[in-house]
């Protein structure tokens, strides 16, 4: 039998596990068409397994039996939405939605709310996202210096040497977050190597050892995933603390004092918030580089816009909300990325798709991946082209999906701010090549990354 754990990769394993638990016995599938189970017990996991993760399995799935599909995890049906028609249909009466910190933090066996009922864990959400929200106002010079010495870092750089993106763009990533979250104790190079370190060991983990079951087989990992979760939780309670004798309020941390939340609950929502966004803005910086090297064109519509509405001088926040093509950029970078290909919700109250009834209680999954890249949606959906989102529809079913908007989760959101702040600085000084013959394949668990590092070289913009 298949270890259970082995999807714990996503929040869909927290919701199986409530509906296989907590709720009544259903073998009914509804009649929607699908997979039978080929095994009593695990259902369709073999088959997930086989097809080697869940958005590949969803592909099949939805190639084979079309847009409203099911299947089995252990003994209960879950049903599957592969087009934005039918996400339409569910998302509209069903607006409650459980969000990537709230995923997140149950994989961390944390609690989602903030114990008192839907009142307070809906407070508790609202006090996290302002945090971020009002950490960027504090704090967007300091975006802007870090973007700054990097861009430096790559103008000196030969003509033709070899960029690495995901070393370097992660390194910005991990200086942001830390340094917007937690404060200027990670302005310390070697405090950031210790959190990346620790993040490292603890996102590995949640993002493939349980994918493929190998954490639990093996001690010395779990061991060494369990030290780093320990070790990172010391440090942020101890930065926690730090921060509440400063009576400070100018980065993360310091925003979730001034309410009413327990230490505990700070701990977990600076964690969530620091995992999460290094991880999103370190890919989204990557991939939008990438596919922006793939494109002179791309970049000089985006340098023309630029100069025409930040003229000399540098990015603001209140500036980037008129950079629409850049906008477009990173709309098409999260889409042909597929920057996270997969959600789910509980089935509150018996719903329709289509002809088809959902039950109560049934888990519904949504195939972000197979939209993102659906014919009928997006034309020529794996080119990459920015101006696809110059087309009201596109834009409108691209917020439908939570990418943008206010439907968007707010570790997306900064991560367009730091990308907008990046893109905005490269593009206007230097000029960025493809290496020739480089193929950059896309490898999909919480978040999409590339399957390797990603190069580019640079040259000057003269």
């Amino acid at each position: 039998m298949l270890d259970f754990a082995i999807f714990a990769v996503t929040f869909v394993v927290i919701l199986v596990g409530a509906v296989l638990y907590l709720y009544p016995s259903s073998r009914r599938a509804s009649g929607i068409p699908g997979l039978n189970p080929t095994d009593e017990k695990d259902g369709n996991l073999q088959d997930i397994v086989n097809r080697g993760s869940l958005h590949e399995f969803l592909l099949s799935l939805h190639q084979e039996f079309g847009p409203v599909a099911s299947f089995w995890f252990g003994g209960r049906p879950v049903v599957s939405l592969g087009s934005v028609e039918q996400l339409r249909q569910h998302i509209n009466p069903n607006r409650t939605t459980d969000s990537f910190e709230t995923m997140l933090k149950s994989l961390l066996g944390y609690q989602a709310g903030a114990g008192g009922g839907a009142t307070e864990a809906m407070m508790r959400k609202k006090v996290y996202e302002n945090g971020i929200d009002n950490t960027l106002k504090n704090n967007f010079h300091l975006v802007l210096q870090l973007v700054e010495e990097l861009v430096e870092k790559w103008q000196s750089f030969p003509q033709g040497q070899h960029t690495p993106l995901c070393a370097h763009l992660l390194g910005l990533s991990m200086k942001t977050v830390t340094q917007l979250a937690l404060g200027p104790r990670f302005k310390d190079d070697a405090e950031v190597m210790r959190f990346r370190k620790n993040h490292d060991a603890i996102w590995s983990e949640i993002g493939k050892g349980y994918q493929d079951g190998s954490m639990e087989k093996s001690s010395s990992r779990k061991g060494h995933y369990e030290s780093a979760l320990s070790e990172m939780e010391s440090v942020l309670l101890s930065v926690t603390r730090e921060r509440k004798a400063l009576q400070s309020q100018s980065v993360f941390v310091d925003a979730l004092l001034q309410s009413s939340l327990t230490e505990r609950q700070i701990m977990e929502d600076s964690m969530v918030f620091t995992l999460a966004g290094c991880v999103i803005t370190a890919n989204l910086c990557v991939w939008a580089v990438h596919f922006m090297s793939t494109s002179e064109e791309v970049q000089e519509k985006l340098y023309e816009e630029l100069e025409e509405v930040l003229g000399s001088g540098p990015v603001s926040l209140d500036k980037i909300p008129q950079l629409r093509y850049c906008q477009q950029v990173l709309n098409e970078t999260v889409r042909t990325a597929k920057l996270t290909p997969v959600a789910a919700r509980l089935q509150e109250v018996e719903g329709k798709v289509d002809q088809h009834v959902i039950p109560k209680e049934t888990l519904v999954i949504y195939a972000l991946g197979v939209v993102l890249q659906d014919a009928d949606t997006f034309q020529v959906p794996y080119r990459f082209d920015p101006d696809r989102f110059e087309e009201e529809s596109a834009s409108k079913s691209f917020s439908l999906l939570g990418f943008s908007g206010n439907q968007a989760c707010p570790e997306l959101r900064f991560a367009y701010t730091v990308a907008a702040v990046l893109l905005s600085t490269l593009v206007r000084r230097l000029r960025l090549h493809r290496l020739k013959g480089e193929v950059v394949e896309v490898k999909s668990e919480l978040v999409s990354t590339p399957k390797d590092d990603t190069w580019v070289t640079v040259s000057e913009r003269r």
